[in-house]
């Protein structure tokens, strides 16, 4: 029930218009039994003229019988003026607008122009329900979407790290669609379906209270048909929904590493991979479809016993009864055919709201997946480094039992740059990913000026900070706005003064439109080295005190590189900088070098300091620069190309 109650919530904000809808949708129904409850004086006139006609062409005898026993002929309720409630309704409406005194071929056409007047309004109001229904869904999928965009923006890196992007697109368009489509398109249809139902077994009641009664035998097997089915339906449907993100996931893995796809000649491998999916999405929504599939024939199959029932019993009553006349049986069986096309619909009802069901319970799980890295109660704002930045034993892991980062203790003094070095996985990103809280720290704290970072706002810590990443972050947007990226209010000379300090201005101004030469996705215009200058012009720009460059010029050729270098040193001073790299020559000057192994420290100094030290530093340094003793080793193995021999 609460989930109901939550799927139902989102319509709280139009209540209003739900509730005109609602009226539309009565009116509609109301309309839609009574034009079929108007064949009744219709058929009835019709006849009366028919009869007519045919007395005339008899002969004077009979017609001389027909004038003395023709009273005598007509329905019992109808002399007596009214009494009938069927005759009261139709006195009241249609008797207000047509004489049924008149001859019988113009009360006809009163009839026929009446009924053209019910459809024409009728007709309005199923404009009006449309309408109104398609304003809200509209309404309703752009505050889903909005909701689950807003909350997924807020998640921590830890939730993308263990979620896979398609699944979380697919949770963003298909199952907010299926949600928006059991909120309003379901819940208007059942409405309809009940108010259809209503106004036909008004109708019907005041024709024949006994025949519907007959009419509504079959209904408690149309509605309990679905209780074998309905957990295999709802099983298939969140099969279909999951599968449906992974093959959404493949095909964004791919689309990412199509380069590497190409490269390795892999395209017969992963046509393979996503035929695996997409035959396993076929199986399972063919299963599911299975069992949904029977919803129609057999409640067709029911319908179809319940008109039976109401053909044998209908023609006993018109025929040896005399309780039903043959225009109000004819009217009868017209609301019956009316009336089992809502009662098939809410008879397959559990099964077509699954997957709708499903899917909000997927995107409730989105919405209700935690933000773990909050803002604490009072939290103070961060206004730059005065001293110094302490990592006071620190460890991390992922997972637990899997430590990535282990007793991590030093101090960075304010103005300071300092270089973090070590093979790949050994920490470094992970470690500064603390100082900006994208992570929390399992173990110890991280003190600014000797307070914990969690003491400060997230926003205003973040605000006073730059990172250029060795993964370069473009956007489908210009590149102004991609220099420009997250500040509201920036000038085009400041835009254009950052460029020029990462010497990106000399390429930008060879683009197309300059500055608003829109880079593609991902930055798929530029090529490596331009996109990385790009990204250090956005830091430029922000003007941090706090920078982190990780492997910030691996992107960049030799010449790229020392210009990129000349503008980090007026970029550099009076900051505070951690840099990460492997390229040592970006890391020389720096006032200190940690190196890292496995999440720990295991070497600390300056670069004169931990050459003379030896170790990991030393190593990494002679592969990189091809120090004398790596020269004597080549030649002795034979040359730059070779390698030792296995087993050596």
């Amino acid at each position: 029930m609460s989930l109901y109650l939550r799927i139902l919530s989102y319509l709280r904000p139009y209540v209003p218009v739900f509730f005109l809808a609602v009226i539309a949708t009565s009116v509609f129904a109301a309309l839609d039994a009574f034009s079929l409850a108007l064949l009744i004086p219709f058929l009835r006139t019709l006849f009366a003229e028919v009869d007519a006609v045919e007395g005339e062409a008899g002969g004077g005898a009979a017609a001389g019988g027909l004038e003395a026993g023709g009273a005598q002929d007509l329905p019992t309720d109808e002399m007596a003026g009214g009494s009938d409630p069927l005759e009261w309704l139709l006195d009241g409406t249609l008797g207000r607008f047509v004489d049924m005194s008149a001859p019988p071929d113009q009360a006809i056409q009163g009839i026929i122009i009446f009924l053209l007047c019910v459809f024409l309004v009728k007709n309005i109001f199923d404009f009006l329900r449309n309408y109104l229904v398609a304003w809200i869904e509209q309404a309703v999928t752009r505050d889903l979407r909005n909701e689950v965009y807003d909350h997924l923006v807020d998640l921590d890196l830890v939730f993308f790290g263990r979620t896979r992007v398609g699944q979380i697109i697919s949770r963003l368009t298909h199952d907010v669609e299926q949600l928006r489509s059991l909120v309003t398109k379901e819940l208007a249809r059942i409405l309809s379906s009940v108010f259809e139902l209503l106004a036909a077994v008004v109708i019907m009641l005041l024709i024949s209270w006994k025949l519907t009664l007959a009419a509504f035998i079959v209904l408690p097997g149309v509605f309990a048909i679905w209780g074998p089915l309905l957990r295999r339906v709802r099983r298939g449907d969140r099969t279909i929904l999951n599968l449906a993100g992974e093959v959404n996931s493949h095909i964004q893995e791919t689309l990412s590493g199509i380069r590497l796809v190409k490269s390795s000649a892999a395209e017969t491998h992963e046509r393979k991979r996503f035929r695996k999916l997409t035959w396993s999405y076929f199986k399972a929504f063919v299963r599911t479809e299975r069992f949904r599939a029977l919803s129609h024939p057999i409640t067709e199959m029911v319908g179809a016993f319940g008109t039976v029932v109401i053909l044998w019993y209908g023609t006993r009553l018109v025929l040896t009864g005399g309780e039903l006349t043959g225009e109000e049986f004819i009217g009868f069986l017209a609301l019956s055919m009316k009336l089992y096309s809502p009662v098939k619909y809410l008879g397959k009802l559990p099964a077509i709201i699954q997957p709708g069901l499903v899917a909000s319970e997927r995107v409730f799980e989105f919405l209700d997946a935690p933000v773990e890295i909050t803002d604490q109660p009072g939290a103070l704002e961060f206004e730059g480094i005065q001293d110094e930045i302490r990592f006071d034993r620190v460890s991390f892991a992922y997972r637990e039992g899997e430590p990535v980062l282990q007793d991590i203790s030093f101090t960075v003094p304010a103005g300071t740059v300092t270089a973090l070095v070590g093979p790949s996985g050994a920490g470094k990103t992970t470690l500064v990913d603390l100082f900006g809280r994208f992570y929390e720290a399992t173990e110890g704290s991280v003190l600014i000026d000797g307070r914990d970072i969690r003491e400060f706002s997230l926003r205003s810590l973040r605000d006073h900070l730059g990172i250029v990443s060795q993964e370069t972050v473009l956007f489908h947007d210009t590149v102004r706005s991609n220099i420009a990226y997250g500040l509201e209010e920036v000038s085009d000379v400041d835009v254009q003064l950052a460029a020029r300090a990462a010497h990106a201005e000399e390429f930008i101004d060879r683009l197309p439109k300059g500055y608003e030469t829109v880079v593609g996705e991902r930055g798929t215009q530029l090529s490596g080295g331009q996109r990385q200058r790009i990204a250090i012009a956005r830091a430029i720009l922000r003007d941090p005190p706090i920078l982190i460059l990780d492997e910030a010029t691996s992107a960049l050729d030799s010449e790229s590189e020392r210009l990129v270098q000349r503008a980090m040193e007026r970029l550099l001073e009076g900051r505070t900088v951690f840099v990460i790299a492997h390229r040592l020559s970006t890391v020389q000057q720096a006032d200190q070098i940690f190196v890292m192994e496995d999440g720990r420290i295991i070497q600390r100094g300056r670069h004169d300091d931990l050459l003379a030290q030896g170790g990991m530093y030393r190593r990494l340094h002679d592969l990189q620069f091809d120090s004398p003793e790596i020269r004597g080793v080549k030649s002795m193995t034979g040359g730059p190309g070779s390698l030792p021999a296995s087993g050596d």
